[in-house]
C-alpha cells in the first residue's frame, strides 16, 4: 500500500532484513521512566512471531529508507464471549518507528494494513500489550484505532543467581511427559483467558524445555490425575527459553544501578562465604527463560510454587548467558505472592488492550468490565 510516499509492504528477508536490523538498533525499547532495553535478534528480526500458527511482518518505506516495522500474528484461544468460548485472536506487536520519523502518523498505518491482514484471515479480536505509562502507544492504540483496556497482568523478573538454591527436603518435583502436561493443561486450563487452542504445539516446540509439578514428599503423583486423584496440594509450571531466540542487553541505567552493579561483584568475589547475591551484568546481551501455565492447587500449594520457581533457578544457572527468569501472572493472582521477583527490575502494570475486528461492538465494550471467569491469565511463551 502506498500513503504519499510512504509505501507500507510485505517483509522479505533478502532484501530488508539487514535494513530492519539497523532499525532495531537505532530504536529504545521499554519504559522510558527506567532503564532501556534493547533486543538483539541475532540476525532473525522475525524470530519472536515465527513459532505461532500464522504471522506476518510489515515495512514502512520513505523513499530508500526503512522508517517503521510492525509484527503481527494469529492463533485461536479462549476469550469469555457468548456464545462461544473460543476466538480468533490477531496479536499485534514490534511496532517500531525510526526515531527521526516518530510522530508522523507511520504506526497508525502500519497498524492498520495488519489491522487488514487480520480482517482477510476472519480474526475476531486484536489485542496487544503495552507498559501503561507508554502515552504514545496507549494514545495511538485506545485514542486513535478504538482498543479498550482489558487487564493489567504483572511481569515479574528475577536475575539468576549463579548459586544453586536448596530445595525443601519435603518437595517432591517431578518432570512430566508432554502427553501428561498436555492433558492437565487441556482438563484443568481451559477455560483460562487467553488459553492457546494448540498449547501441543507449544509443549512440543523446541523452545520448551519441559513441565513440572511439586508436591508434598509422601504423597504420590500417577503421571496424569487421571483418574481423577491429585496429591492434596500440588502446582506445575511449563519453561520456555526465550534466550534461544533472542537476547535484550540495558542501553542506559541510573548511575547508583551502575555502581551497585560493580560494588555486588566485588564483595561476592573477595567474600564469597558472604553468599551476597551479585546483579548480572545485564550490560552485556542475555538471554532468559519464561514461566508460563503456571497452575497450583490446594492449601499448601503456594509454598510449591515457590519450590518450583527455586526448581527453574537452579536450571537456569547451567545456561551460560540465561540471566533472569521472568513470568506475566494476571494483576490478581493467588500465587503472585510465592513468586521471587525483583521490584526495580519487573512490571507491577502491564496493560493489555483488545479490539473486536468483526464490529462486536457490545461484546468488546463487556469485556474489559466483566471480571475474569477464573484468576488465571494464560501468556503464550511465543509472544514475549
Amino acid at each position: 500500500m502506498v500513503y504519499g510516499e510512504l509505501k507500507i509492504r510485505s517483509y522479505d528477508v533478502q532484501i530488508h532484513r539487514a535494513r530492519v536490523e539497523d532499525l532495531e538498533r537505532r530504536c529504545e525499547v521499554g519504559p522510558t521512566k527506567r532503564v532501556v532495553l534493547f533486543t538483539d535478534t541475532m540476525g532473525d528480526p522475525i524470530c519472536r512471531i515465527k513459532n505461532s500458527p500464522m504471522y506476518k511482518m510489515l515495512i514502512a518505506e520513505l523513499g530508500s529508507e526503512l522508517v517503521g516495522v510492525i509484527q503481527g500474528s494469529i492463533k485461536l484461544a479462549t476469550v469469555h464471549k457468548p456464545p462461544k468460548n473460543l476466538a480468533r485472536l490477531g496479536y499485534v506487536l514490534g511496532l517500531r518507528i525510526a526515531p527521526l520519523h516518530r510522530r508522523k502518523g507511520i504506526g497508525l498505518k502500519l497498524v492498520l494494513e495488519l489491522e487488514k491482514w487480520f480482517v482477510a484471515n476472519d480474526v475476531d479480536y486484536a489485542y496487544m500489550a503495552t507498559e501503561k505509562d507508554n502515552e504514545a502507544s496507549v494514545n495511538l492504540f485506545i485514542k486513535k484505532l478504538g482498543y479498550a483496556e482489558f487487564r493489567t497482568p504483572a511481569i515479574l523478573v528475577n536475575p539468576v543467581d549463579r548459586r544453586a538454591l536448596r530445595l525443601s527436603s519435603k518437595t517432591e518435583v517431578a518432570k512430566l511427559r508432554i502427553e501428561e502436561a498436555e492433558f492437565l493443561y487441556r482438563k484443568l486450563m481451559t477455560s483460562t483467558e487467553f488459553f492457546p487452542d494448540d498449547i501441543g504445539n507449544i509443549l512440543r516446540n523446541r523452545l520448551s524445555l519441559g513441565t513440572w509439578v511439586a508436591y508434598q514428599r509422601g504423597e504420590s503423583w500417577d503421571g496424569s490425575g487421571s483418574d481423577g486423584k491429585f496429591p492434596s496440594s500440588w502446582a506445575m509450571l511449563s519453561v520456555w527459553n526465550s534466550g534461544e531466540l533472542f537476547k535484550l542487553r540495558i542501553g542506559k541505567a541510573p548511575l547508583s544501578c551502575l555502581t551497585y552493579t560493580k560494588i555486588s561483584r566485588l564483595i561476592d568475589k573477595i567474600f564469597p562465604c558472604f553468599k551476597f547475591s551479585a546483579i548480572p551484568d545485564f550490560f552485556s546481551p542475555f538471554g532468559f527463560y519464561f514461566m508460563y501455565g503456571l497452575h497450583l492447587e490446594g492449601p499448601l500449594s503456594g509454598k510449591l510454587v515457590g519450590d518450583l520457581c527455586q526448581f527453574v533457578h537452579n536450571m537456569a544457572t547451567k545456561t551460560k548467558d540465561c540471566k533472569v527468569i521472568v513470568t506475566e501472572v494476571g494483576g490478581k493472582e493467588m500465587l503472585r505472592p510465592n513468586i521471587p521477583y525483583w521490584k526495580s527490575l519487573s512490571c507491577p502494570e502491564d496493560l493489555w488492550c483488545i479490539k473486536a475486528m468483526k464490529n462486536e461492538e457490545s461484546t468488546i465494550l463487556q469485556l474489559p468490565k466483566t471480571p475474569p471467569t477464573t484468576t488465571s491469565l494464560f501468556v503464550d511463551p511465543r509472544e514475549v
